[in-house]
């Protein structure tokens, strides 16, 4: 299959996206409403500060992050329905680097995934002159459903973000449907990282939601992934999802999700394999308190090739010990129990897994989670989480903690 990629560097599309406001007629009649629609623009400012501490088995010093991210955007107004979006992120490392990132080389400390670097984080057009329709093209974040497809893996200082082409109507009543083409992902760890800071593909995606049954939201998609230079990541995946609540007397409700999908090698992908994911998770929210039961799998061909979604906000799922980013070749089963609430304005988390193989009965090991969150007031919050993996037949033991406070401007 020939390649035609787009994108090779952080730096072409924002700049392809000035470069076509910049072209835009400067007569009197078009530079009024663009110097309007910069004057009527609003900026944003967001910064967060965190401490992440990361002790891990066979690595002889424990790691100390000590990081700040800074953002600064600026949205214009609109001229027939065109506006624009630019925003720069700097993630900054204060005092000495007591960690391991994708950029400072360091070796004898466990790895801390908040590279340092000031980039362009979105860079885009957007388009909102058609009814019930919205269109952009550039640099931007995005994500699906629960994050577990596509995501931008907000907790890393560093955000994902796609150089892509999105399309998201909402002609039919209760219907949502999202369309876009992804040339390249520009991936938490950096452009300052190597290849490995974009991901160039010709990739298609497909995500239609309904949400006029009384029951809940019923989701189809197909993720069709196809990477230039990566042709053993190409997996093409089709899969249905069904979320939603019901009332129990008055003052509780049942929480349900059932979804499942399948994957297979696609386009240049060297390998043939099909794999199988499930998602079963029940709930009962009653009185502020949240309790879930659940089980995902990620399924495995004979332990040849494992169900992988390597655009997901993948620190959400499986343990936020980060062992699972990638899905072990016999596969993952993550069966779970979570609790959460308020008490006093803070909210409060803690959650169980119990980790194991799909093929070759291995179990993997356990983790625990807890999380504590306040808001300070409508700028600062101030969050504190940590979590501990205990090993059996993968990995080695881990214990992470975070305390952080962000604010937004």
């Amino acid at each position: 299959m020939n390649k035609h990629p787009i994108v090779r560097n952080k730096r072409t599309v924002p700049i392809s996206v000035l470069a076509m406001m910049a072209a835009m007629p400067a007569s009197q009649a078009v530079a009024d409403p663009v110097t309007e629609a910069i004057r009527n623009g609003e900026a944003s400012l967001s910064a967060r500060y965190r401490y992440e501490f990361v002790d891990q088995d066979g690595i002889p010093n424990d790691a100390h992050a000590s990081t700040i991210k800074t953002k600064l955007g600026y949205r214009t107004g609109k001229v027939s329905g065109f506006s624009g979006f630019l925003e720069a992120e700097s993630v900054t490392a204060i005092g000495s680097e007591n960690f391991a990132s994708p950029t400072n080389n360091v070796s004898n400390h466990p790895v801390v995934a908040d590279p340092t670097e000031t980039e362009i984080n979105q860079a885009y057009l957007r388009y909102q002159g058609l009814a019930d329709t919205d269109i952009k093209y550039g640099r931007q974040l995005f994500t699906l459903d629960n994050h577990r497809f596509v995501g931008h893996v907000g907790w890393r200082q560093n955000e994902q973000t796609f150089d892509a082409a999105t399309v998201v109507n909402k002609s039919l009543a209760d219907t949502t449907l999202t369309a876009g083409y992804i040339h390249n992902v520009n991936r938490l760890v950096s452009e300052a990282a190597g290849p490995r800071g974009d991901d160039g593909m010709q990739s298609g995606i497909f995500n239609a939601r309904y949400d006029g049954l009384s029951a809940g939201s019923l989701t189809a998609y197909s993720y069709l992934l196809d990477y230039d230079s990566l042709d053993a990541a190409s997996t093409s995946s089709y899969g249905l999802r069904f979320t939603g609540d019901t009332a129990l007397g008055d003052s509780a409700k049942a929480l349900y999700t059932l979804e499942y999908a399948q994957q297979s090698d696609y386009a240049d992908n060297p390998n043939s394999f099909d794999t199988d994911y499930y998602l079963i998770e029940g709930g009962i929210q009653a009185s502020g308190v949240t309790v879930k039961l659940g089980q995902e799998l990620l399924g495995s061909d004979d332990g040849n090739a494992a169900f992988q979604t390597p655009l997901a906000t993948l620190h959400a799922m499986n343990g936020w010990t980060d062992k699972f980013l990638g899905t072990p070749a016999n596969g993952l089963v993550d069966t779970y129990a979570s609790i959460g609430g308020k008490a006093g304005g803070i909210k409060l988390m803690a959650i169980h897994h119990q980790f194991e193989s799909d093929t070759a009965n291995q179990d993997y090991g356990t983790e625990t989670g807890v999380l504590a969150a306040k808001p300070l007031n409508e700028t600062y919050t101030l969050g504190f989480k940590a979590a501990s993996y205990s090993a059996d037949d993968f990995s080695v033991d881990t214990d992470k903690a975070w305390l952080w406070v962000s604010a937004n401007f």
